[in-house]
């Protein structure tokens, strides 16, 4: 999970926090703890990579999670077996 800088501008929080916020808004999905969680930890990671504008960490943030539905941690995937 990323690790937030305590050096961050205020400016670069609201960054992050509307990247996150868009990514809802876009996959018309409501805010849960463990969503939020996996967004935020994601926003910052991608941040830290040098990806600094609220563009970048949100066509980011839509590729790596395409849906709502890509945030289930414990989602079947092709490889389970039942």
């Amino acid at each position: 999970m990323g690790e937030f800088d305590l050096s961050l501008q205020l400016e670069d929080v609201n960054v992050l926090s509307d990247a996150v916020r868009t990514w809802f808004l876009h996959n018309h999905a409501k805010p849960t703890e463990p969503a939020m969680q996996l967004l935020c930890s994601a926003a910052v990671d991608l941040f830290n990579q040098g990806h600094r504008t609220r563009e970048e960490l949100v066509t980011l943030l839509i590729m790596k999670f395409d849906s709502r539905h890509s945030l289930q941690v414990n989602a079947p995937t092709s490889t389970s077996h039942h």
